[in-house]
């Protein structure tokens, strides 16, 4: 019997007060990537959509927009909690939750939603420039956006041995490397993804979680490249391309559970350049992500 193809909801989280030490301005992505996605949703006819690199006929995803959460533009660890209910009564209903940030602090919001609506232990699939490991300090505290990952890996079913950031990129603080070198956390970085390929990196990927119950995806849109994504919350230059991210997403989104997309800034984007990337980075995972296939370590 072939299963049913899964639904997808959209949940905006248009909070940017976690970005302490970056640029503001992505509280207003949710709108600015709905928007794109109209763009490319209204090409959809009698249920099916036309992908000019496959060359084949795919059925159009169902993706539902449900909304914003409850966010509290003066409360941090609120909106967090109040987010992660909300992707968890998601997939409580059976859909696929697609997170729209909002800053990076929702890597541990979407993290937690699956964690807490799912039995059996949970993986992280994070790209970024960043390793978002930092436990505190004092410009930050404990649940910025430099701290989702570890916070993430830190629940009670989260498997850091099934774990993988992708796309790290130039300096950091050396208590991160100790967190790494101590959790055994695997990467990446951009310039590994770059010489060993897309596909390379994907099996990668995909034998690292291969084991675990369920996987959470979160794409921090710094992982790409600014000349690609100029709109972006922190800008690294040495990251992904587009095309390596959008054929990564593909693949990688059966194995998913959840998706979440954070860091766009419109305030910094340069005529939705961002948001249109990320827009379409969300309709590659509901395209290619209709139907769940556990992930093997063959």
């Amino acid at each position: 019997m072939i299963a049913a193809a899964r639904q997808f909801e959209l949940i905006g989280a248009p909070f940017d007060g976690a970005s302490t030490l970056g640029f503001p301005g992505s509280r207003y992505a949710p709108d600015r990537i709905r928007h794109a996605l109209g763009w490319i949703t209204q090409r959809v006819e009698g249920g099916e959509v036309f992908s000019l690199e496959t060359g084949e006929l795919h059925p159009a995803p169902e993706l539902i927009d449900g909304g914003d959460a409850e966010v509290v533009a003066h409360d941090l660890m609120t909106t967090l909690d109040r987010t992660a209910d909300r992707v968890a009564a998601t997939m409580r209903e059976g859909r696929v939750p697609i997170l729209l940030g909002g800053d990076d602090c929702f890597l541990y919001a979407g993290t937690r939603g699956l964690h807490d609506a799912t039995e059996g232990s949970v993986a992280v699939i994070h790209f970024d420039a960043h390793l978002d490991v930092m436990d505190a300090n004092v410009q930050q505290g404990t649940h910025s956006q430099s701290s989702g990952m570890r916070r993430s890996l830190e629940l009670p079913r989260a498997s850091t041995a099934h774990s993988i950031q992708v796309g790290l990129r130039h300096f950091n603080f050396p208590s991160s490397r100790r967190y790494l070198e101590d959790s055994g956390l695997a990467r990446i970085t951009a310039e590994e993804f770059a010489r060993i390929g897309t596909d390379a990196a994907v099996d990668r990927i995909l034998r690292r979680i291969a084991g675990a119950d369920h996987v959470h995806f979160s794409f921090d849109i710094d992982a790409i490249d600014p000349a690609h994504a100029p709109g972006a919350g922190a800008l690294e230059p040495g990251g992904l391309t587009s095309r390596q991210a959008i054929d990564a997403v593909a693949a990688l989104a059966p194995h998913c559970d959840s998706f979440a997309v954070t860091e766009v800034n419109p305030m910094t984007d340069h005529q939705d350049m961002t948001a249109t990337l990320a827009a379409y980075l969300c309709y590659y995972f509901a395209v290619f992500g209709q139907r769940r296939t556990a992930p093997t370590a063959d």
